[in-house]
């Protein structure tokens, strides 16, 4: 790959997540993004901690994170992807479809996650994508999914 072919990569902080999205604490589930490649790819981080909420009933003598979490992750850190591309502010990123979930090994406080999302198409506003959750770089969850954007104003 050439300089120029080389993509060029951005990432986005706390503050720009919640800028693109509508999620906050205890629902936000993305710290940072550490990779983003334009609308094609992009790589999540959530750092797990034992003072999440959902660790008191998940399981209170051995807290493992919820791989619907795991995969809320995943969708979020496709919806800034979207997000990202379609501007700040003016439209909303919802979750269509969830395919192929598979959940590989337990999350556990401590853990610091990497949501690998890889769009596979996208036409108009419906998005497809393919996301990795791995942790040390070993694979824990896999799932792929669909979003769709909508304007605020269409609601």
């Amino acid at each position: 790959m050439t300089d120029e072919t080389k993509p060029v990569l951005g990432a986005a902080d706390i503050q720009e997540i919640m800028k693109l999205l509508p999620h906050r604490y205890p629902f936000l589930l993305v710290d940072k993004i550490v990779e983003i490649d334009g609308d094609n790819s992009a790589i999540g981080i959530k750092n797990v901690t034992a003072n999440e909420p959902h660790f008191t009933g998940h399981f209170p003598e051995r807290p493992i994170m919820p791989g619907v979490l795991l995969v809320e992750g995943m969708a979020q850190t496709a919806g800034a992807i979207c997000a990202r591309k379609e501007g700040e502010g003016g439209n909303l990123v919802y979750f269509m479809t969830i395919d192929n979930a598979r959940f590989r090994k337990p999350v556990v406080p401590g853990d610091r996650v990497e949501f690998h999302v890889t769009k596979q198409k996208q036409r108009g506003n419906i998005w497809k994508f393919h996301c990795d959750a791995k942790v040390d770089g070993v694979l824990v969850a896999e799932a792929d999914i669909g979003a769709m954007i909508r304007r605020k104003d269409e609601e």
